[in-house]
This record gives C-alpha cells, sequence and structure tokens, in this order.
C-alpha cells in the first residue's frame, strides 16, 4: 500500500508520464468468451482525460466483430459518441500493428497486400482442420456441438487470426491430458498453417504467438503445456513477423515524443518493420535519436508474464505476451537514470484460469533470480487497477491543469 501510493504521487506530479498497458486481464477481466467482454464507462473516460500520456498495446485488436471498439461502443450505449468525443482507445493493437488513433483512425504502416490477403484466408484454413481434431479428441460430439464450439475458437481477426482453447477446455475441466492434447492438436495444426504460408511465398512473413508462452527456443515460443494446477496456454495466434510488443513499445514512443516536441525521433515513417530486432539495438537508437529531456516516466501495465522452474534450482523459463515490453521498460529506464514503473495486475479473478497472487504469491509468475521486478502489484485484479487508474486520472489531470 505503501509502494502504491508513492509510485501514484510520483507519477501525478511527474513532468513527463506515459502509460503502455495491455488490455485484457488488466482493465477488462478475463473471459472464456471475448464477445462477452466489458469495459467500465468511467475508465474510457479516465484514459481518455491523459490525453497525449496513454497508450493500449495489446495482442487484441481494435476493429472488427471482437474489437476492442465494439466493447467501447456498447460500454457507452452509441455507435456515434466514441467518434464524436474520441474515446476509442489510442494505441497499438494486433501486438504493434494495428495503429489507432482516439477518434477510431485505423493505420497498418508495414503490412502487404499478400500478406493481409493470406491472413483472411486463415479462419477457413482452421475451420476443415478444427472439425477432424475436434471429432479425435470428443467422437460423442455431434456436428451441431462442433459448429458452436468453432464458433467461439477460431477468432476471423484481420491482422492476428486465432484459435482459442477454452470453450473446448470447458468439456474437459478435470482431464489435464486431454487438455494437453487439445493444445499440442492446435499447434501442430497452426504450424501446419505456417507451412502453408511459405508454400505461397510468404516464408518467415508470419509466426505464432502463444499465449501464455514459456519464452523462446530456437526462435520459437514455448507452449506451456496444461497441467492439474494450471490451464496453461489458452490461445494461439498468427501474427505478422516483427508484430512483438517490445518494438510497439519503440513505436509508440515515437508517437509520443513527436507530439511533445514536434520531432520524431526514429523518423515519421518508422513502424514494426524497420524497427531493430534485439533489445540491445533497441536501446541503443534510442540512446542516440532520444535526448534525456524527452524521455517521459514510461509506467508499463501488464498482466501476461511466466515463470517456470527448469532443470534445476536456478533454471526458469520466461515468457508470456507482457514480459517483452515490460522488461524493456525497465531497462530502458535504467539505461535513461529514470525509475519507470512496472506494474502487474492479477487477472486470476476472471473466467480463465492462470496463477494466483493471493493463493501462491508469484510462483508461476516470477521468480527470485527473475530481472522483471514489480513496483505495483494488484491482488484484486481489473476492478483495483481501474479505481486507481480513474484516482491517478483525475488527480494527474488536476495537476497539469495547475501547472
Amino acid at each position: 500500500m505503501v509502494s502504491n501510493l508513492n509510485v501514484q504521487k510520483q507519477l501525478i506530479s511527474s513532468k513527463n508520464i506515459l502509460f503502455i498497458q495491455d488490455i485484457d486481464g488488466v482493465c477488462i477481466p478475463l473471459v472464456k468468451d471475448p464477445m462477452t467482454r466489458k469495459l467500465k464507462s468511467k475508465y474510457i473516460y479516465a484514459a481518455k482525460a491523459l490525453g497525449e500520456e496513454f497508450f493500449v498495446l495489446t495482442c487484441g485488436e481494435h476493429e472488427g466483430t471482437r474489437g476492442v471498439n465494439r466493447i467501447i461502443e456498447r460500454s457507452l450505449g452509441s455507435l456515434i459518441e466514441p467518434k464524436k468525443k474520441e474515446l476509442y482507445l489510442r494505441g497499438l493493437a494486433a501486438c504493434g500493428v494495428e495503429y489507432q488513433e482516439n477518434s477510431g483512425e485505423i493505420s497498418f504502416e508495414g503490412v502487404s497486400e499478400k500478406e493481409l490477403d493470406f491472413l483472411s484466408k486463415v479462419p477457413s484454413l482452421i475451420r476443415p482442420k478444427f472439425d477432424l481434431i475436434v471429432n479425435n479428441i470428443f467422437p460423442e460430439l455431434n456436428q451441431e456441438d462442433i459448429n458452436f464450439h468453432a464458433a467461439k475458437s477460431i477468432c476471423q481477426t484481420r491482422f492476428s487470426p486465432t484459435i482459442n482453447f477454452n470453450s473446448l477446455f470447458e468439456l474437459v475441466v478435470e482431464d489435464s491430458d486431454k487438455r494437453e492434447l487439445i493444445q499440442v492438436s492446435f499447434e501442430k495444426m497452426m504450424n501446419e498453417i505456417m507451412r502453408k504460408a511459405e508454400s505461397e511465398g510468404l516464408k518467415n512473413k508470419f509466426f505464432l504467438h502463444i499465449s501464455p508462452n514459456l519464452g523462446y527456443k530456437n526462435g520459437s515460443e514455448i507452449i506451456k503445456l496444461s497441467t492439474k494446477s494450471d490451464i496453461g496456454s489458452t490461445d494461439i495466434q498468427l501474427l505478422i513477423k516483427g508484430a512483438v510488443k517490445d518494438s510497439g513499445v519503440l513505436f509508440l514512443l515515437n508517437k509520443f515524443i513527436k507530439f511533445k516536441t514536434g520531432k520524431a525521433p526514429f523518423g515519421n515513417n518508422f513502424n514494426f518493420r524497420n524497427c531493430p530486432k534485439s533489445v540491445r539495438e533497441k536501446i541503443d537508437l534510442c540512446k542516440k535519436s532520444i535526448q534525456i529531456c524527452d524521455m517521459p516516466l514510461i509506467v508499463g501495465v501488464g498482466d501476461t508474464v511466466t515463470s517456470k522452474k527448469h532443470n534445476g534450482e536456478k533454471s526458469y523459463l520466461r515468457g508470456g505476451s507482457d514480459r517483452s515490453f515490460l522488461e524493456f521498460i525497465q531497462i530502458l529506464g535504467n539505461e535513461f537514470g529514470i525509475n519507470n514503473k512496472i506494474i502487474f495486475v492479477d487477472s486470476s479473478s476472471g473466467e480463465v484460469e492462470r496463477p494466483s497472487t493471493k493463493k501462491n504469491g508469484l510462483i508461476g509468475i516470477s521468480d527470485a533470480y527473475d530481472n522483471l521486478k514489480f513496483d505495483i502489484i494488484f491482488k484484486n485484479g481489473p476492478k483495483e487497477y481501474i479505481n486507481w487508474f480513474i484516482e491517478l486520472s483525475r488527480k494527474r489531470s488536476k495537476f497539469k491543469k495547475n501547472s
């Protein structure tokens, strides 16, 4: 609580701050069916009040039937008000491809028509394979049941077609072996679709993002297999190569500094495709291009961070779709002598099973040897974080008005 108050006071009174925040599990409780997600209207107005100091960075998408924009429209009870009052969430979606302004204006620089064309075909490639896999694992299901689960499991998103396991997991709540079979079967299926992309001249244009994951092996994300105590990975997305959240931080930082100074440090056409690949190269680009006086205090907020003991007492597999951008923000702060803040929101209270800080501390999330350190942990999940965020936004707005 003391740490929480101290961090809040520092953020309220700092000259330059920049929030970079994940969405699902942070300001929206995790649910098994993405079509039922809800967002508090007070949170939407609080995000808007922070203005240029707030961006989202999510692996979900802004637009489409499953997009966050539809949630905002439902939350505000209007299709007109969000655009008119510029209340859409500003920032990056699809892990770094789909940028949106508060007005709902979308851009996706660096993406080719050929890539978009293949992505649009992925759900129809998944569908027949889905039927075969589900028939094999659940021979008792009829076609109507399979159709029901397919509608929930196959996400037809524009930049990140996804297979989600939560609907099928409902059928095997007590059977971790069956859950593992679901995960392994669909990972194999998604790799077949990757090979299909290669055969169409799109080699090295996509990658599989597994959430949550256990880091990387040979350049690919490691699936977190289900156990009796941990549900493991719940979805696999086909994403455009280079669309990773730590690159997204640089893209958003470029936007923020251009707004503040009138000059984009990495150039006006900077996007995920021309972003350096390694963390060291990213840091070097920042140190070469950004003056210390222009660098804000960055607040990174996420919920998907994993840590699993591996081959001995001090060896861990670490991953999670939010880890890369939170670690990068922490390292960037250290390099610039700025005490950037890392906030972890415990999303285990939602419908999707996650390691719980209330029950087991940081087991399954972090460990004593982890370089990533949290400044605040919201054990009570999105509800607690939203209340804190709304209060901070109100006080920050008041501070800026009186400064």
